[in-house]
């Protein structure tokens, strides 16, 4: 035994023993993390060399000192793939080693101390004879392990090395991990000659075993076929005597639909060919079950079926606007799609993608499209998706193998032209399982749709006449080549006045309806919808508003029944908290209610809509620290700083002491600590509010601002606008100062908050100071 104390980055592997004096054949794929870091390791820094070691439960992702055994295997690293999601490596063993201690590298890998084993030989006469019995074994074992007998005994056994023909023959034998760790700890070439002599011995028992079974099977075979040809001929007895009854999974019945039917000439041939195989299988069979399976799923999709579409335009934009309030963009595209189909007679569908804050009513707009085109309707929900079987299916070689979604919406709606909703695809994940956002780009492509390929159909299918909607709300997390294959349809949040619109006409009634109560029971005025829309919901779109609504007629409807009243009830602002208590948001948001020193109101954009985002700034003895707290990302600490030197490099322009900056700390504040923050558009913000601490000015708490700072003080561009006005709209603002580059999105907010704020432009960050600071 070597004393010499070796570390070596830890490859931990699930269910595998590497031995020594392998073939160099022995392949690997790595996808933990700790795995991954670990190759990379002893490929940069340990000359190939790592130490592998099996972990005692498969199922422990992460595992300990106590979950692994305490022998491995040095092993050198002799070929390394990068699979995309995994590395797969080759490796050829060394030597046998014994752990010492086990370590978690701060790196992300597990290393260790370990000392090598060297063999011990033992009797060589005993050793000569264990091998010989060895040898004889596997020669009746030619069938079961890759290696005949003349692999080693054509040197007469003098010269095979007896420790190298243990470790070969170890990774053929049919042996559990314990099994193969006893091998791999046993020193003693002779102690490891009789383990494999004993584990010969028991797979030669079972075959013979397996031999016994199989001549039992045949004579089974022998007695279904028998079965199978009396079966037929008394199912011809009952056709004879009129017995015999047609179902739906008769070769005779399908045969027919075929010929009846226009079906594509592959499908029919394909048809006929899995026919051909199911009927020589025995009928109890589960392949035959599952071949009838495939048979069918063929059968019942939609290869011809075809839903006529409503060419109506008219009747197209009555049915939108009676689902939806607003929403001027999405229709037009539907109409423009009416028009121009009406005109050709003919064209592909658009692929759509409706994007923007949760509870916009992206969703149910795919159910109104539908209506109004007059076809099948169909969603699939994505969201948490990580199997790319979802998309295409399973191959029909696993048991219990599927069509993928695309195909079972297809088959539920039957018809060649639904309206195909893909809600969340914002939300898709990729996992060793593959990556569903790369097998929907064949999807989404209207140049490779007309010849879609699932796995469990294995015929290709035309989905060119689908009309595809998405929805997402955030197009960040859309994977680019997806991205590219969309057409984009920003659905915004919705103004003040909208909400009002669809809390009235739309939300009210369906709620009344909902819980059996009509506008003769219930009244609600619109001051009272105001105070609902204003202190009991703060949201981009209304399903909040909604669920306020309804908890307040279930209210009402528990008063009438306790009082035993049928009385109408006019809900004002005062009855509407009566029945749902104190407000849910006082205070309008994040508004400062006076005027501050370091506090400016920021606005942000997420993918809940608009919010209002506080930026508060101080300053106190210190050696010139900037110190950033509130969850912030990469992108806003680099904000902070160029705000904070470009206020350095102008402090004489502000009358700031420049001795300040050396002998104070900085301290920059975004509230909502545990909410993530990130971006650039917070640039021009933060700069006044450090303006403000240094120089002790007030910060009018009415403005707010948004735009990115550079360091000669530049205001650029930002995304968002709509957004972010109606976030200041709500929260009670009257001024917002916006670079000038975003004059041209102006014309494109709502009236509501183009009449009810003043929206100054910056070009520099001195435009702002002029109008914020007192």
């Amino acid at each position: 035994m070597d004393n010499n104390k070796i570390v070596l980055p830890v490859l931990i592997t699930k269910n595998f023993v590497v031995f020594p004096k392998n073939s160099g054949d022995d392949r690997i794929d790595a996808g933990r993390e700790f795995s991954v870091n670990a190759i990379n390791e002893s490929r940069d820094n340990a000359n190939s060399l790592l130490l592998i070691v099996t972990q005692k439960d498969e199922n422990v992702e992460v595992p300990t000192t106590n979950d692994i055994f305490e022998y491995g295997t040095l092993c050198r690293i002799v070929s390394y793939t990068d699979m995309k999601g995994y590395l797969r490596i080759r490796v050829k063993g060394s030597a046998r080693c014994k752990i010492d201690e086990l370590a978690f590298d701060p790196k992300g890998f597990f290393s260790a101390t370990f000392e090598t084993l060297e063999d011990e030989y033992g009797d060589q006469k005993l050793a000569q004879s264990l091998y010989k019995k060895c040898v004889s074994s596997l020669s009746k074992l030619n069938d079961r392990i890759p290696f005949s007998s003349s692999d080693f005994s054509r040197n007469r056994g003098e010269e095979v090395d007896p420790s190298a023909f243990c470790d070969r023959i170890a990774n053929y034998i049919n042996l559990n991990v314990n099994e193969k760790i006893d091998i791999l700890k046993a020193n003693n070439v002779n102690d490891r000659l009789n383990l494999i002599n004993t584990f010969l011995l028991r797979m030669k028992a079972e075959k013979e075993v397996d031999q016994k079974i199989e001549q039992q099977v045949s004579k089974s075979l022998e007695k279904n076929q028998k079965e199978f040809i009396l079966r037929e001929k008394m199912k011809a007895i009952r056709n004879e005597l009129g017995e015999g009854d047609s179902t739906e999974n008769a070769p005779e019945d399908i045969l027919k639909k075929l010929e009846d039917n226009p079906y594509p000439e592959n499908v029919k041939s394909k048809i006929k060919s899995e026919l051909k195989r199911y009927e020589m299988m025995p009928q109890a069979s589960l392949e035959a079950s599952l071949s009838m399976s495939y048979i069918q799923t063929l059968l019942s999709l939609p290869w011809f079926e075809k839903s006529e579409d409503i060419d109506d335009i008219n009747f197209a934009k009555k049915v939108l606007d009676e689902d939806h309030y607003g929403l001027t963009k999405v229709k037009e595209r539907i109409i423009e799609y009416l028009a121009v189909k009406k005109m050709t007679g003919n064209l592909k569908a658009p692929i759509l993608c409706l994007y923007g804050p949760p509870g916009c009513g992206k969703t149910s707009l795919g159910k109104s499209i539908a209506r109004a085109l007059g076809r099948k309707f169909f969603k699939a929900s994505l969201g948490g998706v990580s199997d790319e079987s979802e998309i295409r299916g399973h191959r029909r070689t696993y048991v219990g193998s599927l069509p993928g979604r695309i195909i079972h919406g297809m088959k539920k709606c039957g018809t060649i032209n639904p309206v195909f909703l893909l809600d969340e695809i914002d939300k898709l994940s990729s996992s060793y399982k593959g990556d569903p956002a790369s097998a929907l780009l064949e999807v989404l492509d209207p140049e490779q749709n007309f010849a879609f390929n699932d796995n469990y159909v294995e015929e290709p299918y035309d989905l060119s006449n689908v009309l595809f909607i998405c929805t997402a709300n955030n197009l960040e997390n859309i994977p680019g080549p997806l991205r590219d294959r969309l057409e984009l349809i920003n659905v915004p949040s919705y103004t003040e006045f909208e909400k009002l619109q669809i809390a009235k006409n739309f939300l009210f009634p369906k709620q009344l309806k909902t819980n059996g109560l009509t506008k003769k029971d219930v009244a609600i005025n619109d001051d009272a919808f105001l105070l609902l829309i204003r202190k009991y919901t703060l949201e981009a779109g209304v399903r909040s508003l909604e669920r306020v609504i309804a908890s307040l007629i279930r209210k009402i409807i528990v008063e009438r029944l306790s009082n035993n009243t049928t009385k109408k009830v006019n809900v004002t602002p005062k009855v509407a908290e009566k029945y749902l208590g104190k407000y849910y948001y006082p205070n309008d948001g994040k508004k400062e209610e006076n005027k501050q020193i370091g506090v400016v109101s920021g606005l942000a954009y997420t993918e809940y809509g608009g919010d209002l985002l506080p930026i508060e700034v101080t300053h106190f003895p210190g050696k010139g620290e900037l110190v950033l707290t509130g969850k912030l990302g990469d992108v806003m600490k680099e904000s902070a700083t160029i705000a904070l030197d470009y206020v350095r490099a102008n402090a004489d322009k502000y009358k700031i002491d420049s001795k300040i900056f050396a002998e104070t700390a900085i301290h920059i504040h975004f509230p909502e600590g545990a909410v993530p923050k990130d971006g650039p558009s917070a640039g021009v913000a933060i700069t006044i509010a450090i303006i403000s601490s240094l120089t002790n000015r007030l910060v009018d708490n009415n403005v707010a601002m948004t735009g990115e700072v550079t360091l000669r003080g530049k205001a650029l561009p930002i995304g968002g606008l709509r957004e972010k006005s109606l976030a200041a709209l709500r929260n009670g603002v009257t001024t917002i100062i916006v670079p000038k580059d975003n004059e041209r999105d102006v014309s494109e907010l709502p009236d509501e908050v183009k009449n009810n704020m003043n929206i100054l432009f910056m070009t520099c960050v001195d435009d702002a100071v002029k109008v914020i600071l007192q």
